[in-house]
């Protein structure tokens, strides 16, 4: 983690983005106080034409991880008994 001050900043900030490595952050201080972070983050490169998506899983992939069940697991609960009258 490296850390500089604001002023500094000013003058090399396109140095800083370009010597960043992947999980390598940078610190910027003001007044002996952290005020941003800076940490590299490649964007998708502009020839990608399928979107990305959010959510890997697909229907059916937990599909035999279940491996076993308590055998009382859908008797009624005590606690909730006043609920169930």
């Amino acid at each position: 983690m490296t850390t500089i001050a604001l002023e500094q900043t000013q003058t090399t900030l396109s140095e800083l983005i370009h010597r960043l490595t992947p999980g390598e952050e940078v610190i910027i201080f003001e007044n002996d106080r952290a005020v941003a972070r800076l940490v590299l983050n490649p964007l998708p490169s502009a020839r990608q034409t399928e979107p990305v998506s959010r959510w890997p899983c697909k229907a059916g992939s937990a599909k035999n991880t279940i491996h076993w069940m308590a055998s009382d697991f859908d008797a009624p609960l005590d606690e909730f008994k006043e609920y169930m009258e």
